[in-house]
């Protein structure tokens, strides 16, 4: 067993392709199969099953590469570090809930980027279940997801599961963002029925962990709203929300200038109890580099700043 053929594994593992994989890695499909098979018969298991639909991991496989994955990770970072003299590149990922205080905090941390270094820096907005795949896989070093706290003990059995660490940012109830022509926008009391001849502007892919869609929906969604759009680009959203006055969203709460420049209103809604968290997660082999503490400390003092 070498190096390499951990490598090929680790590859093969994420394109879930042996001709992707093949060209990932600058090699030919007959050399990279071959390694494989040498790999597996010496250490006596299967790592990939091969079907018509391509290719999948088995329960060894999933264990050898839960060992693999941050072998390749260092060996990685040590060719970064050391293949141009000492300056190495400034690498940085992080997958992320489509919130504003976030984005606010990803535009600040973006100020300390050195112009003279090159850099690969990843800024992805997706849903939880995305964001934790990314990271299992490695695609990712970084993610911060958001679910109800009543989905606690789904997502802590998860991070479990998939050897993640996790580390709460925020707890907050969302508030409703309406344009300041909306009938509502002048209501000093407004209760979830008020909400029921309009239309909820609306994330399309909630998520639970063991949990059916169905159910996560109805635990997300208001029993008095029978109109939604679903729209996964936040700049599209407020941009109905300004131009459709009989529009609204849930959301988490938004800085001043921002709500300004789209004409756009929080509003607080009586009997809605539902508590948020925002968790930072990553694997628990993976080591913080400095730019991903500038992140972490960004994301803090923007939380400090508009979360309140």
């Amino acid at each position: 067993m070498n190096i390499l053929h951990l490598k090929y594994a680790v590859e093969i593992s994420k394109t879930k392709s042996i001709s992707k994989a093949a060209e990932n890695l600058y090699t030919g499909q007959p050399n990279l199969s071959r390694a494989i098979k040498e790999l597996e018969e010496n250490l006596g298991i299967t790592i990939f099953r091969r079907t018509s639909k391509g290719i999948t991991v088995t329960p060894e496989g999933e264990e050898f590469l839960q060992y693999a994955k941050p072998i390749i990770s260092q060996v990685d970072a040590i060719e970064n570090l050391y293949k141009n003299g000492k300056t190495g590149k400034q690498s940085f990922s992080v997958c992320v809930p489509r919130t504003t205080y976030i984005s606010y905090a990803f535009s600040e941390f973006a100020k300390y980027i050195k112009t003279d270094t090159p850099a690969d820096i990843f800024y992805k907005e997706t849903n939880s279940m995305r964001t934790i795949n990314n990271i299992v896989r490695e695609d990712y070093n970084l993610g911060i997801i958001r679910y109800q706290s009543a989905f606690d003990k789904y997502f802590n059995s998860l991070f479990e599961e998939k050897r993640l660490d996790s580390e709460l940012i925020t707890e907050f109830s969302y508030v409703l963002l309406l344009s300041k022509k909306h009938p509502l926008a002048d209501k000093e009391v407004i209760v979830p029925k008020d909400l029921s001849d309009y239309i909820e502007i609306i994330h399309g892919d909630p998520y639970v962990p063991s949990l059916p869609l169905i159910d996560v929906k109805k635990a997300e969604l208001s029993e008095y709203v029978d109109k939604r759009i679903y729209v996964f680009d936040r700049s599209s959203q407020f941009e109905i929300l300004s131009s459709v006055p009989n529009t609204f969203m849930w959301v988490s709460p938004i800085p001043q200038k921002l709500l300004s420049s789209f004409y756009l209103v929080h509003k607080k809604v009586i009997a809605d109890k539902k508590i948020y968290k925002d968790v930072l997660i990553k694997r628990k082999d993976y080591k913080l580099s400095e730019l991903d503490r500038r992140f972490i400390k960004e994301v803090t003092a923007a939380k400090e700043k508009f979360m309140k």
